[in-house]
């Protein structure tokens, strides 16, 4: 662990970040080009013919109408911001969602134009489902997406075509617990590591991972972080999901977890654009 080189505004010593994700009305579907349906993940349902799943279309769209207004109340309650990883699509059809991001001023990254894999896509096509992304989202949101958050697979295109797309960071990375430059690319990006431990897809994926599991390792992880925050700079990253965590069984976890959090007064939880501007302005890529 190196040692401190920044510090977090007000001396923090933890930077926490709460990712929303909207998905939902954005994966994979036939009626939208794609050959097979999204997966029934809390089932472990797939279903490979090129036919819809009207089943799993309502479920993720119980993330739209149930599960938001929950995260949306438990976030107003708190008093606390947040970054929302949005798919553009999922946002085009939930003009209430992006209405609601706009008016608190919260931040919206982009999740892609859709919420599929890019590994597949040649330079020109992941440019184009980049660039796609950010006119929609502007059009919906009304401010330009800085920060970008693919569906896990990458290409080893995708960090440069940011950084030449005007993109300020990159989500796609779960190597550490901070920050930092990758010159690799040019002009250089900020790296704001992800997580994938913490997330709450963890719910989604294995129905036997309970909230109260969720919530022990999500306090355990935040406790420690905040330890070694005298050391050096840290940050956590807390992915949540509109159709996961926004059920009436788990949105107390989330709950939970926030009256653990602010019992600290000595945590920044900001959007990610302003974790990434605060790192950029106190630091310089090493070259």
């Amino acid at each position: 662990m190196k040692d401190q080189t920044y510090q977090w505004p007000g001396g923090a010593r933890l930077a926490l970040s709460l990712v929303v994700n909207v998905e939902e009305g954005a994966e994979m579907n036939p009626s939208s080009g794609d050959n097979r349906a999204e997966p029934v993940d809390e089932l472990g349902i797939t279903v490979k013919a090129p036919a819809r799943n009207l089943a799993n279309e309502s479920n993720y769209q119980y993330g739209i109408v149930e599960g938001f207004g929950r995260i949306a109340s438990v976030l107003d309650s708190f008093e606390v911001t947040a970054t929302w990883t949005a798919a553009a699509k999922a946002l085009e059809l939930a003009p209430n969602i992006a209405k609601y991001i706009r008016g608190r001023g919260d931040e919206a990254a982009s999740h892609g134009q859709r919420w599929i894999h890019q590994f597949r896509m040649d330079e020109h096509d992941e440019r184009a489902f980049i660039r796609a992304a950010v006119k929609s989202i502007e059009a919906t949101v009304g401010k330009r997406p800085v920060g970008h958050l693919s569906r896990y697979l990458t290409t080893p295109n995708t960090r440069r075509i940011l950084a030449e797309e005007g993109f300020r960071y990159h989500m796609d990375d779960y190597s550490r617990d901070a920050p930092f430059w990758d010159e690799s690319v040019e002009p250089p990006i900020v790296v704001l590591p992800y997580a994938l431990d913490s997330n709450d897809m963890k719910m989604w994926a294995q129905p036997s991972y309970t909230p109260s599991m969720w919530l022990q390792y999500a306090t355990a992880t935040f406790d420690r972080l905040r330890s070694e925050g005298t050391l050096c700079p840290r940050m956590m990253s807390l992915g949540l999901h509109l159709r996961v965590i926004g059920r009436p069984g788990r949105i107390w976890a989330l709950e939970s977890f926030l009256e653990h959090v602010h019992r600290s007064t000595d945590v920044w939880i900001a959007q990610r654009r302003a974790i990434a501007d605060h790192f950029a302005a106190a630091t310089a890529p090493d070259g």
